[in-house]
């Protein structure tokens, strides 16, 4: 795991404490340097947040702790802890709870698939990716070297939309081989004009990564795929 996202995180994490309702914030913005300092804080949050939001722990950081060190490492006095052996409970720290997200979201995702593949009209293939015809398509089967125009929702299993072209209006055009192992197994299965719901498994979706704010290690993801067209 790196460490320098980690940190950029914990970095926002302290800007938003010291923007909450209470200890610092109250102080009276009494002249142009103060309302530019807060003005500062605000800006750094915003361009942070999705670092707090991706990192697994970071919302459950004592606030109090956490600012009262920052202080006392910026007015140069001595720490409490080394700033070697800060990095290291750091990293032991995230590694763990993004260990124990994915750890988490394998177990629901097993527990899901394993219900759902006993639903009629639900298909399991050998690598774990599940799907359910809605639409039967007439046209031809993609292959792995073409390129092909899809419409497609995205959700959690909790029903969180991610991502949609449907809702954005327009259908995403994509080589067959440049998304998700999921994507890229049940495109090839699936005829031109097709229309069929993909339950992907974690490590045929983003695996240990996840992706930006609301797809974490290892999660399971459901998608509505309507294949429209291969393009030339």
């Amino acid at each position: 795991m790196n460490i320098k996202p980690v940190l950029v995180a914990v970095a926002a994490v302290t800007v938003f404490a010291a923007c909450q309702p209470s200890g610092r914030s109250t102080a009276k913005l009494t002249n142009a340097t103060d309302s530019t300092s807060y003005a500062l804080g605000v800006l750094i949050g915003d361009n942070q947040k999705q670092n707090i939001d991706q990192t697994p722990g970071a919302k459950d950081l004592n606030m109090d702790i956490l600012v009262a060190a920052f202080e006392k490492q910026i007015k140069g006095e001595e720490p409490s802890i080394s700033s070697e052996d800060a990095r290291k409970i750091v990293q032991e720290y995230f590694q763990g709870m993004a260990a124990r997200e994915a750890d988490e979201n394998t177990k629901k995702g097993e527990e899901f698939l394993a219900a759902n593949k006993e639903k009629s009209g639900v298909v399991t293939t050998e690598s774990g990716l599940q799907y359910e015809i809605l639409t039967e398509g007439t046209g031809p089967k993609p292959t792995a070297d073409q390129k092909v125009k899809c419409h497609y929702t995205g959700t959690l299993l909790d029903g969180k939309v991610f991502d949609s072209s449907v809702e954005r209006g327009e259908p995403a055009e994509f080589p067959v081989s440049g998304v998700i192992p999921g994507w890229v197994e049940a495109l090839q299965l699936m005829p031109v004009g097709s229309k069929w719901k993909l339950y992907i498994p974690g490590q045929l979706a983003y695996g240990q990564r996840g992706a930006g704010a609301d797809i974490g290690p290892n999660e399971t993801l459901i998608f509505e795929v309507e294949l429209l067209e291969i393009v030339d």
